[in-house]
């Protein structure tokens, strides 16, 4: 039900500036979710590596809750991209690039949950919205956000 008078039609929207229309910015998003899956991976893989010594390609299924051929095809851009080798009848591990993009995860993770609490977040949903926004977050604001946290110690 939309409160309007039967065969009436709907005040038009505002109108949308040209860069909105762009397939490009539909473009735009899409890498990024990409690289935000990407990160995903690899800060999974740095810690399953951290607990067990190695990520098998189970249980990155298992914890992503993903079918097996998903983290396969997901893997095999991994080591595309430099950032995992895996070894026959072992695992899954990370270059140096993707220790080091793990470890820029991580640490992103970690200011915006303290962030978030600091701001009076309780600390399980601080971590679930950290999340999705750790991916998005510019170096300019996640740099704003340390240096207020900084202030507040």
């Amino acid at each position: 039900m939309t409160g309007l008078p039967p065969g009436a039609a709907p005040e038009p929207g505002p109108e949308l500036p040209p860069e909105a229309e762009s397939p490009d910015r539909f473009a735009q998003a899409r890498s990024a979710q990409s690289v935000a899956l990407m990160e995903d991976y690899v800060e999974l893989i740095g810690d399953l590596i951290a607990e067990g010594g190695e990520a098998r390609i189970t249980d990155i299924a298992q914890r992503l809750g993903v079918a097996h051929p998903t983290v396969t095809k997901a893997v095999a851009r991994l080591k595309r991209e430099g950032l995992a080798i895996s070894r026959p009848y072992r695992g899954v591990f990370l270059t140096e690039a993707g220790a080091a993009l793990a470890e820029k995860v991580r640490a992103r993770h970690r200011t915006l949950v303290s962030l978030l609490v600091a701001l009076g977040v309780p600390s399980d949903t601080a971590e679930l919205d950290a999340e999705g926004m750790e991916h998005h977050v510019s170096d300019v604001t996640l740099a704003a956000f340390e240096a207020y946290l900084a202030a507040r110690e």
